[in-house]
């Protein structure tokens, strides 16, 4: 039986992933499968705003693909890997639900390309480095990270960090708009500080499924063009007018009180 490679808690309305495999956190076929998982059954669960995906330990938050690995995998086996992978991370990234990537250590490589995929980014303060510097090993960035990096930094800049295998401290990467926030505090207090964070985007403080579709609407509308971008809005806006937060939200603020939201 495949041992845990994703280590799975609920706590408040936030899911906490938890990548484990020691000393990197790298990911293999087996730990992609089990966070394929656990983020379809954080999609389903109603009970679930915020999904917070974290590596073990205090030096790596994941170093990416299992390189020992991809070494004794033939070329049939990479290419299914790395479908696999990416439908992950899409997935991931598709899910109505905010999905937050706290940088505990080092996320260089796929792990960087997994943190890509999660809506917002945080890190604590000297955690490590960031970076995409596959082509040291003669390839690129193949879970997405050509595609989500441009997107993020530009055509240009991207190509540029990539093209010199760039790695940088998580306050250059705040300085790039890859990471939100940095937390300055100890590695040992990190993960109730990022729990904290994630809580932000809980009911009853939050409208929780407003965020979700916040997310969707930018997600796919980044991909569409303006008119369709706009349509997606307006038929998600209407989607949430018939829900409940809605309602609790217009009349707390005719009320002047402060909304008890449910994320419905």
């Amino acid at each position: 039986m495949t041992p845990p490679l994703v280590n799975v808690s609920k706590q408040d309305g936030v899911t906490v992933l938890e990548l484990t495999n020691p000393p990197a956190n790298t990911y293999s076929y087996e730990m992609m499968k089990q966070l394929d998982a656990h983020v379809l059954e954080a999609r389903f669960d109603p009970a679930v705003h915020v999904v917070l995906i974290t590596g073990a330990g205090e030096k790596f938050f994941c170093a990416g693909a299992d390189i020992a690995m991809l070494e004794k995998a033939d070329p049939y086996f990479k290419y299914n890997f790395c479908l696999h992978a990416n439908e992950t991370l899409c997935r991931l990234e598709q899910t109505p639900k905010l999905v937050v990537a706290a940088l505990n250590g080092h996320c260089v490589g796929g792990g960087l390309e997994i943190a890509l995929a999660c809506d917002l980014r945080i890190a604590r303060a000297q955690a490590g480095k960031v970076g995409l510097p596959e082509v040291t090993l003669g390839v690129l960035p193949g879970t997405g990270g050509t595609q989500r990096l441009a997107r993020a930094l530009g055509r240009a800049k991207a190509i540029e960090l990539m093209a010199e295998a760039a790695t940088f401290e998580v306050a250059e990467a705040k300085g790039l708009g890859l990471v939100n926030a940095v937390l300055d505090v100890p590695a040992a207090e990190f993960r109730a500080k990022a729990l904290e964070y994630a809580r932000r985007f809980v009911p009853p403080a939050k409208a929780s499924r407003a965020v979700g579709f916040i997310k969707r609407a930018v997600t796919t509308g980044l991909e569409v063009g303006l008119e369709q971008g706009l349509a997606l809005e307006r038929e998600l806006q209407q989607r949430l007018f018939e829900g409940e937060d809605a309602k609790e939200g217009i009349s707390a603020y005719n009320a002047r009180r402060t909304p008890r939201f449910t994320g419905k």
